[in-house]
């Protein structure tokens, strides 16, 4: 870090490019469209990197909109909404599909301080008819009366992303598993979360972990299992933890009426 800071000062287009590596190595999406194939990127943005994400992404904000809409999430992590509502709605204006789904939620939720589903769902379609796969399925969540608002047209819609992008094949996945949208088909559901999996989606990781273990869609692999559970834990996918934990301590103890009391680990 020391060594990009002293680049810094020396050069205005190299200190740009210093504060956006900085940017990205604590801020960025691994779901965001615009982040480029060699940034690994985070779930969650770690309250340690909070400071550093917000220094260096707001420099860099102003010659990238990726890092404008990293921004965002620093400013949501740093729990300062009404930074991140106006960072996200500049990255989306800019043009940023991650933007648009974000400041859709907030307002569709309400959780930025207002609430307007009809500018949500505009945010939606918008990311959506771009490929992003969290905009197709957003819209296809965004309910009324809990009920899905077009499930059909969300599976047609990732489908068409499903080729190349890795969250679009998850979420896909997903849909076959559960039979929504369409017919229910384990063993293509398993194919699309093989391809998410071996581009380094540990959703997808966790679910063929899950689908390798009880034989599903395909052979059942224990080792397998294991493997793929271990490296979507390593990700950070809390599921996947909670598997490898469950095959350390199998055996169950419960009380009369049923509930867990502890587990025997072996």
């Amino acid at each position: 870090m020391l060594a990009l800071i002293g680049m810094s000062a020396t050069s205005p287009t190299r200190a740009q490019s210093a504060d956006l590596v900085l940017c990205d190595r604590v801020a960025a999406d691994p779901g965001d469209p615009d982040k480029p194939a060699d940034v690994r990127g985070v779930a969650e943005i770690a309250p340690a990197d909070v400071a550093t994400a917000i220094k260096f992404c707001r420099v860099a904000a102003g010659g990238s909109r990726r890092a404008l809409y990293q921004l965002g999430r620093a400013y949501a992590a740093n729990r300062q909404g009404t930074e991140a509502v106006s960072a996200y709605r500049k990255a989306a204006d800019k043009g940023s599909t991650s933007a648009m789904v974000e400041l859709g939620v907030l307002l569709a939720t309400g959780a930025g301080g207002t609430t307007d589903e009809a500018q949500a769902r505009k945010l939606f379609e918008r990311a959506a008819e771009a490929g992003n796969p969290r905009g197709v399925t957003n819209l296809a969540a965004l309910s009324k009366g809990g009920v899905l608002a077009d499930p059909v047209k969300a599976r047609t819609l990732l489908a068409k992303t499903a080729e190349t992008n890795a969250e679009a094949q998850y979420q896909l996945g997903i849909m076959m598993a559960d039979g929504v949208g369409g017919p229910k088909d384990d063993v293509a559901a398993r194919g699309l979360f093989e391809k998410a999996a071996a581009q380094g989606h540990a959703g997808a990781m966790e679910r063929m972990g899950a689908f390798a273990q009880s034989g599903r869609g395909g052979p059942q692999d224990t080792s397998a299992a294991k493997a793929f559970y271990e490296k979507a834990a390593a990700l950070g996918n809390e599921d996947a933890k909670a598997a490898l934990k469950r095959a350390e301590c199998p055996m169950a103890i419960r009380d009369k009426r049923g509930n867990l009391v502890t587990n025997l680990c072996w």
